[in-house]
């Protein structure tokens, strides 16, 4: 665990490696249907958990169904130290959009959906993810009402532990005051600084934060910085920007992605890059970049 950025803590109860593994890379294209290689999937999987890996993010609505059901297949009975973490607030529709799915019958399907497909009595945390049709962040609502729903389950024992994702820090605040919150996910990275003083108030608060799509909406300028700085470490683009990402603040817990075993062991060894200042200086003016 020392090599994958050490531990942090979810609610106080749930020790993860800071550096984790997102599994929505193991589905076919688009996200939709089950992955073009079953039998590497599960070796991705698997060898992720054998290098020490605890913390695993996933969805029901990746695949549909079809990536937690290959967790399923390739990992349980689970490991008593992994902490399966997913996510609710949409739904798969047949042209494969992302539809949001907040009622309350649609938030209650979803947790039995992944309560079955993972084959677990409760889930270890449930993320609620707001998103509407326009695309907005932050989206404009009160997550009072779907928050509320996900704490009723949480009451009835079907959920261990509940986080938002796609939020504001006014929206945080509005779920910590119906439950408990461990853990933000929103976009962050080195390009995408608009969370920053969030992610400070996660760190502040006890509370993780995982940012998602860590190279995600870079500029031509921005990646060629990135890549210079990559090169003068002898690592690659994705390393650095991992590397970055676990620096900046104690609280941060990621999930990189791939369905590569190659690229697995490449993000992992991340955790272990060391960042000499004028390369931290450097990964810095990215962000105004």
């Amino acid at each position: 665990m020392a090599e994958l950025g050490g531990t942090y803590s979810l609610g106080g109860e749930l020790p993860v490696t800071r550096m984790g593994y997102g599994a929505m890379q193991l589905a076919g294209p688009g996200v939709w249907g089950p992955p073009k290689d079953h039998d590497t999937a599960v070796a991705v999987l698997r060898e992720a958990v054998e290098r020490g890996v605890t913390h695993l993010d996933t969805s029901d609505y990746y695949g549909p169904h079809t990536v937690n059901a290959l967790i399923k297949d390739a990992l349980h009975p689970y490991p008593e130290s992994l902490v399966i973490v997913t996510k609710v607030g949409a739904r798969r529709s047949a042209d494969k959009g992302w539809p949001p799915a907040l009622s309350a019958a649609d938030l209650t399907e979803a947790v039995h959906d992944n309560l079955r497909n993972l084959g677990v009595d409760a889930l270890d945390v449930v993320n609620l993810r707001l998103s509407n049709a326009a695309g907005d962040y932050p989206v404009p609502m009160s997550l009072a009402e779907p928050f509320g729903v996900l704490a009723e389950l949480r009451d009835q024992g079907l959920i261990r532990h509940l986080g938002v994702s796609h939020v504001s820090a006014e929206q945080l605040d509005e779920a910590k005051a119906i439950a408990p919150v461990v853990c933000v996910q929103n976009q962050y990275n080195l390009a995408h600084r608009e969370n920053d003083d969030l992610v400070d108030k996660c760190a502040a608060e006890g509370i993780a934060f995982v940012p998602y799509f860590p190279l995600g909406g870079f500029s031509p300028l921005q990646s060629g910085l990135l890549d210079d700085c990559a090169a003068r470490l002898g690592a690659t683009p994705m390393q650095v920007a991992l590397a970055w990402l676990l620096r900046r603040s104690p609280s941060m817990l990621l999930i990189p992605g791939t369905s590569s075993p190659e690229h697995l062991r490449e993000n992992l060894a991340a955790a272990d890059l060391e960042l000499p200042g004028d390369v931290l200086a450097d990964l810095d003016r990215i962000g105004a970049a």
